[in-house]
């Protein structure tokens, strides 16, 4: 089923997730919609805040990124990337910063330049509740950055500087009050 995606100024998105357990209810189906819904949107990544829910949950697709000339030397990895992130903590983030122009299906038609640091090293628990502790680099890092960043009640926009900020205000405020044009379910802020 595909759930409406919260949109800038929804108070979900500002929330710190809460842990789950292996018996949250319907657990399964509800990773199943946030697939759904992601590929409906177009995105390569989906947080739980995105539709509703404060929990610490979060899905990634990155595998249409594999057709991208830009990630080339990547193909098949990104090919295969398809992961269920719960109860994710990030432990250590390193590398060199780089720049990336990100946007976000909670925030259409707004996309900026974020630097973050390209290696994570993350500790989460599979759909199956497996515990995994892994490495992540490049773009995989950079999605997983992201929403990861939404389990934790921060927008991609925080990241942008007093003056980017600035420019982006009115597109926001337009977003917050319905006011964009988008081809996918959207529930706006009341």
């Amino acid at each position: 089923m595909i759930l409406p995606i919260r949109a800038f100024g929804d108070p979900v998105l500002r929330k710190v997730g809460k842990d789950i357990d292996k018996d949250y209810p319907d657990l399964q189906q509800l990773i199943d919609n946030m697939f759904e819904t992601m590929y409906s949107a177009n995105g390569i990544g989906l947080a739980a805040p995105q539709i509703g829910l404060d929990i610490r949950l979060f899905v990634v697709d990155v595998s249409p990124l594999a057709e991208d000339e830009d990630y080339e030397d990547l193909k098949d990895e990104l090919t295969e990337f398809k992961k269920v992130f719960i109860n994710a903590k990030i432990l250590e983030e390193s590398g060199e910063e780089w720049k990336f122009n990100e946007g976000c299906l909670s925030i259409p038609d707004v996309r900026e330049d974020v630097k973050r640091k390209g290696t994570i090293v993350i500790e989460y628990y599979d759909e199956n509740f497996v515990k995994h502790t892994e490495t992540f680099s490049d773009i995989r890092a950079r999605v997983i950055q992201h929403e990861y960043d939404h389990i934790e009640g921060i927008l991609f926009t925080d990241h942008l500087s007093a003056l980017k900020k600035k420019l982006v205000k009115g597109k926001l405020t337009k977003i917050t009050h319905g006011d964009v044009s988008i081809s996918y379910k959207m529930r706006f802020p009341k």
